[in-house]
């Protein structure tokens, strides 16, 4: 398999994570979307988006969306499991992840903060401003959701990292771009910590990346 993505995007941090878990091989492909290259004729042949990540397949065939590719990832190979096999754990695994996947990154991603700065006129200070109040806007709620629920364990959901453990710890590491202060979620951080313990999350880390050091 072919992994194109950017060492400091979070997609690509979590989908690395799940690979990694996984114990899946595959080759490192880079895009630097600070240089536009994930918007060349080449890049977007594979993904008309031109967003990272994109998991190339062996047979060609190219998947998106790094939470679809994450499911997919578990259907495919399914230990060890991203996701518990209870519905109603499922479903809460699912909804922690998805509360950083769909509500913080497509507010603070790349584009709509280049956005900002491009046709609003935000400077740096201002783009921290808008990037810290949305993490504080989900993560307030993510640490009650995690911190007072008895399935919460060493990671999100028991004691095994999973689904939204690769979510959380890539929106870690975002906030520390940004300088989110982090004291208030003595959870999260807890979650992370224990991540970032695990080879297959520390080997996911942005600055592990050979791209993070061009």
């Amino acid at each position: 398999m072919i992994l194109h993505n950017f060492f400091r995007s979070s997609t690509s941090t979590r989908l690395r994570a799940a690979l990694n878990l996984k114990g899946l091989e595959y080759e490192y492909k880079a895009y630097s979307l600070v240089k536009g290259e994930a918007d060349s004729p080449d890049y977007l042949r594979l993904n008309p988006q031109g967003l990272v990540p994109s998991l190339e397949l062996d047979d060609g065939t190219v998947l998106t969306q790094s939470l679809a590719i994450m499911e997919w990832l578990d259907e495919q190979h399914p230990e060890p499991p991203l996701l518990p096999a209870d519905p109603l754990a499922r479903a809460r695994v699912r909804a922690l992840g998805h509360a950083v996947g769909l509500e913080i990154h497509p507010l603070n991603n790349l584009r709509v903060l280049t956005y900002l700065k491009r046709r609003h006129g935000f400077d740096d200070a201002m783009v921290k401003t808008w990037f810290t109040h949305w993490v504080e806007a989900t993560f307030a709620p993510l640490e009650q959701m995690l911190g007072g629920h008895p399935k919460t364990g060493d990671f999100c959901h028991g004691d095994s990292p999973g689904f939204a453990d690769c979510c959380i710890y890539a929106q870690v590491w975002n906030n520390r771009r940004f300088d989110v202060d982090m004291a208030p979620y003595p959870t999260i951080n807890r979650i992370f910590a224990n991540c970032d313990a695990l080879d297959a999350f520390a080997r996911a880390a942005p600055m592990a990346q050979p791209d993070a050091l061009t």
